[in-house]
């Protein structure tokens, strides 16, 4: 599905930027970006005859993997071809997110009924790593799947159409999106600068381009890879599209968030984070000749 993208002269004219557009992809009905990757992921492992599935997560990952897994056994009528699930989230998770993914569960519908399971863990990494073991589940986790990266091409070809495209901002955790764009517009000479953002709570892989102003807690909480797997890759393809990395304070979410409002959309700190991003880079003095997008990733 194509996301709307809505152009936003009021804070181009904010933050001294020629135009600005909004990648909205909190309106994709798997409820974020998540919903390129995970389906893809669920997909291609599902036609290899795999049937149970893993998945540690925040919030919207869990949310795209319960809506796929109820679309794909909707379309089953034996079933033993059916796709099982199971979520295991932190214990800080955002009870509004827990109760979205509760709600999710138990409105499966009849060919999903009892298939999908959700968990609390003090360490739901661990957790997950012990229930893929023996090879009975496969884990969707998309740092470490591939798989992962061509569920963001329809993503990055989407932006590419911007007219006159200089710079994205992409709100960034385990990287996987970020890749995706960055290696897709340097497949297809596309010169447009893919930027990272990330948090004072969570910044292993801006860390090269960015500092800390502070240690404070950060008001954007899906940001939590602190592993990075996916850092060496990234940063080099980044630097190829001639992008940065970005560490959006307290101060720089909300005022993203402001102006996010006064412009007619209602998001979350992690929703505006990108914009966030764009706010902290042009107040450290970066310019840009042409269209900016900042990706809102999910609510």
């Amino acid at each position: 599905m194509i996301t709307p993208q809505t152009e936003h002269p009021d804070i181009a004219a904010a933050l001294g930027v020629p135009r600005l557009y909004l990648k909205r992809e909190d309106l994709h009905p798997y409820g974020s970006h998540k919903g390129r990757s995970i389906p893809t992921m669920i997909d291609i492992k599902a036609a290899d005859g795999r049937k149970e599935f893993a998945i540690s997560s925040s919030g919207n990952a869990a949310l795209a993997a319960i809506r796929h897994i109820v679309h794909k056994n909707s379309g089953l009528k034996e079933e033993e071809d059916r796709l099982s699930l199971s979520i295991i989230v932190g214990e800080r998770i955002d009870t509004d997110k827990e109760q979205i993914l509760i709600v999710e569960a138990k409105n499966a519908g009849e060919t999903s009924a009892g298939r999908i399971s959700i968990s609390q863990s003090p360490r739901p990494l661990k957790a997950l790593f012990d229930l893929i073991k023996g090879n009975r589940h496969d884990s969707l986790r998309q740092s470490v799947d591939d798989n992962a990266l061509i569920g963001y091409e329809s993503l990055a070809a989407e932006l590419a159409r911007t007219p006159e495209l200089a710079a994205v901002f992409i709100p960034t955790s385990s990287g996987t999106a970020a890749q995706a764009i960055a290696e897709f517009f340097v497949a297809n000479k596309k010169p447009s600068a893919v930027h990272i953002v990330q948090t004072t709570s969570c910044h292993p892989i801006v860390n090269g381009f960015d500092r800390a102003d502070s240690s404070e807690t950060s008001m954007a909480d899906a940001i939590v890879d602190k592993v990075a797997y996916r850092r060496a890759k990234l940063v080099e393809v980044i630097k190829k599209t001639a992008g940065s990395g970005w560490i959006a304070t307290n101060t720089e979410i909300a005022r993203a968030q402001d102006l996010l409002r006064a412009s007619g959309v209602e998001t979350t700190a992690n929703g505006a984070l990108g914009l966030a991003g764009l706010i902290r880079a042009c107040a450290k003095g970066a310019t840009f000749t042409g269209s900016v997008v900042c990706v809102i990733t999910g609510k």
